[in-house]
């Protein structure tokens, strides 16, 4: 007994307390120095492990991390044990991605029930990202959109990196009677190319993988957290000349922003007229599917909680597709409550109003997700499309609910996913519904998945995105819906190589199948992929794909745009692609591939190349050229175009210039964006917008101007 109390007492201090976050009455200097008397106190929270390129062991170069809040806001001081002054970042812009970064991130689960959470970042210049971490169907990923008001610094001495943050607690919803969080941490050093993360998780997971977060209980923590009311108001004004038409537009409009917590885990958002003109444009892209392209969200009114509404389906039958509301007409107005009213139950209510020139519409969603228990989730969903007039309902309206059942196994393996969901319109009856069984297992060196679903006829997700039910018919010019089931399966297998080794893994398998049929039976399209890698120490790789299509073509397809469509009927191809891509850590990255092969009843060759040069911390600039030849014989060739730059130019973190140069032969168009942001206090901006777009002849066919300042108000 006098043993084990000799040992007990000899255990360090902050190895017992290390899981604590206390509360201190303190006053701090966010500068990255970390000289107040406070920070020697606290206990530090250490012991990192590795994460990239190996797993394996405890990290040779540590990070000391330590915590406290003070009622008000919640202290993290960090110190990375680097053993190089440098700093290598690619970006000084906010909410930019830390992968190619000296960076340290801080995730904060504050219900721990791993489902959602807070990311916060910092880069070694003192760049911040914020964003929020999300349960995907098969694991999770994160959003950078969302923001919030945070305080941090960064400083070097020596060769050790310094990351300081100030985390408001009113800018985190959490349950009073449930202290304590899940945390991760986890620390980007790309001169050496490696992850380093407080909890020991397997490279074949994410590093924000809520199941992998570490329990901190806090210490006081207020039963109702400082009221948050934030008001922004915005004012945009923009000239618009249609050089085609011989018209010009200007335009003044106001808008209003409105945020408030009725309580530390229930947010209420609010937006009058809303403008998003400060959103990035999206990436064009050389379509040559039957298919509609994803875009995902940048919107900041949709983000918050923004895994309650964007996670109702599966990838590419999704009833709720929020780039549906406003894409093509104005919103008057905007209403969302989010957040959790019990600490298993998460609900989300949304309703937006849209007009357009005499037709107005009115989007509705009604979300309610409850923790079952450790494993089983359960999502309910009621989504509503209504034509208005004079804000009163009209009988033109689509209906979607539903309920989505998801399965986590208690060793991290599994996870399952079932969906099924009705839809319901005037004068429309039967085939309106959707099922989905899916299965993912995630081992060290295996993963697989498997998959059947049904997407019935009369399925419509008019605020949805279901691209693969809508076939366009150009003999009738007309799109048909035609329900389909889809059978999916994937198979990976990774050998990994002991750390030191030339090669640091090679992905023997990389197979996917994904089988679609009519509700008869008969087939309509049958893929595989089938993949193979060689990555290397420097986590440069090498790489080979071969795809196998079957399609049998029930309308005439004119993938070159010329008016010379293919007939309907049975297709057989296969395309072959070889690439390289260059390690992370360089300041002069590129990727190469040459894809070849047969395309339907022709022939395709693609070759693509990517560069990107950072001369941070004054500019980072990326070019990126695609460029498909097609040969379908007597019905013509052609060859598609499409170039990407993008320069940004630092004057510091705050202030930034931005162009994009996009030129897309397959979409006619050259377009040139060149964006001036000025953040002159937290998330309060201005911008500088000009705009030109041209044809494939360089003939200008409109251009614009628009200046936008907001102001954001925290009360």
């Amino acid at each position: 007994m006098r043993i084990l109390i000799f040992l007990l007492l000899a255990i360090p201090t902050h190895l017992i307390a290390q899981d604590h976050i206390a509360m201190h009455e303190a006053t701090i200097k966010v500068d990255g120095q970390l000289n107040e008397v406070i920070w020697e106190e606290l206990s530090q929270v250490t012991g990192f492990h590795n994460f990239m390129p190996t797993d394996e062991g405890l990290a040779d170069h540590q990070t000391i991390v330590r915590m406290f809040h003070d009622g008000e806001f919640l202290y993290v001081g960090a110190i990375y044990e680097d053993d190089d002054p440098g700093i290598q970042t690619n970006s000084m812009k906010r909410d930019v991605s830390i992968g190619l970064s000296d960076a340290f991130v801080l995730v904060l689960d504050t219900r721990n029930q791993q489902q959602n959470a807070y990311y916060f970042s910092l880069n070694a210049y003192g760049a911040q990202a914020d964003g929020l971490v999300e349960r995907k169907n098969d694991g999770f990923d994160f959003s950078l959109s969302w923001n919030a008001v945070w305080k941090a610094a960064t400083a070097v001495k020596g060769t050790h990196k310094v990351f300081e943050m100030a985390i408001p607690l009113k800018a985190l919803s959490y349950d009073a009677g449930n202290t304590t969080f899940g945390v991760q941490m986890y620390v980007r050093d790309i001169k050496k190319n490696a992850w380093t993360i407080l909890t020991d998780v397997p490279r074949n997971y994410r590093q924000f993988d809520l199941r992998f977060t570490k329990p901190f209980s806090v210490a006081a923590l207020p039963s109702k957290a400082t009221s948050r009311f934030a008001v922004t108001p915005s004012l945009t004004t923009s000239y618009l000349n249609n050089v085609a038409d011989s018209e010009t537009t200007t335009t003044l409009k106001p808008s209003l922003d409105i945020q408030y917590n009725l309580t530390s885990s229930l947010k209420l958002d609010a937006t009058i007229n809303p403008d998003f003109s400060q959103v990035d444009v999206d990436q064009q892209v050389t379509n040559l599917s039957r298919f509609a392209v994803f875009f995902p969200e940048q919107r900041n009114f949709f983000l918050e909680n923004g895994d309650l509404f964007a996670n109702l389906g599966v990838d590419d039958v999704n009833p709720f597709y929020s780039r549906k509301i406003g894409g093509s007409a104005n919103i008057q107005y905007g209403l969302r409550l989010s957040g959790n009213v019990t600490p298993s139950t998460r609900l989300g209510v949304l309703n937006v109003q849209t007009e357009d020139e005499g037709e107005n519409q009115n989007f509705s969603a009604l979300v309610t997700e409850q923790q079952l228990s450790d494993n089983f989730t359960a999502t309910g969903f009621l989504i509503n499309r209504q034509e208005t007039e004079n804000f009163e309902f009209q009988r033109d309206f689509n209906r979607v609910g539903g309920i989505n059942i998801n399965y986590k196994s208690d060793n991290k393996k599994w996870i399952g996913l079932t969906n099924y969901a009705q839809s319901f319109n005037p004068d429309l009856k039967g085939d309106n519904n959707f099922m989905n069984v899916g299965v993912w297992y995630n081992d060290q060196a295996l993963r697989w998945n498997a998959s059947v679903r049904k997407v019935s006829e009369n399925y419509l997700t008019d605020v949805g995105f279901t691209p693969r039910l809508y076939h366009y018919d150009p003999a009738a010019d007309q799109l048909i819906r035609e329900g389909y089931w889809q059978t999916s399966a994937g198979l990976r297998y990774t050998k990994f190589m002991k750390p030191g080794k030339r090669i640091n893994n090679i992905r023997l398998i990389n197979y996917r199948f994904n089988d679609y049929l009519d509700p008869e039976g008969n087939p309509m399209q049958r893929s595989h992929f089938f993949n193979s890698a060689i990555f290397f120490k420097n986590l440069s790789a090498i790489f080979f794909v071969y795809t196998w299509d079957q399609v049998q073509l029930q309308y005439e397809f004119d993938p070159l745009g010329n008016g010379n469509s293919l007939s309907a009927d049975s297709y057989q191809y296969g395309l072959m692609r070889v690439g390289y891509n260059s390690a992370n850590n360089q300041k002069l990255r590129y990727r190469v591939n040459y894809r070849t092969g047969r395309f339907y009843s022709g022939e395709q060759d693609t070759w693509r190349g990517y560069l990107n040069y950072q001369l941070l911390p004054f500019a980072n600039l990326e070019v990126m050229y695609d460029r498909t030849n097609i040969n379908l014989n007597e019905l013509g060739s052609e060859t598609f175009n499409l170039v990407r730059f993008t320069g940004e130019v630092f004057f510091n973190t705050r202030f930034n210039w931005t162009t994009y140069i996009q030129y897309n032969t397959q979409a006619d168009n050259f377009n040139i964006n060149s964006r001036l942001q000025w953040e002159y206090r937290p998330l309060s901006y201005m911008y500088l917008v000009i705009t030109d777009n041209f044809n494939q002849q360089l003939d200008r066919s409109d251009w614009g101007v628009a200046f936008k300042v907001n102001y954001r108000l925290d009360f």
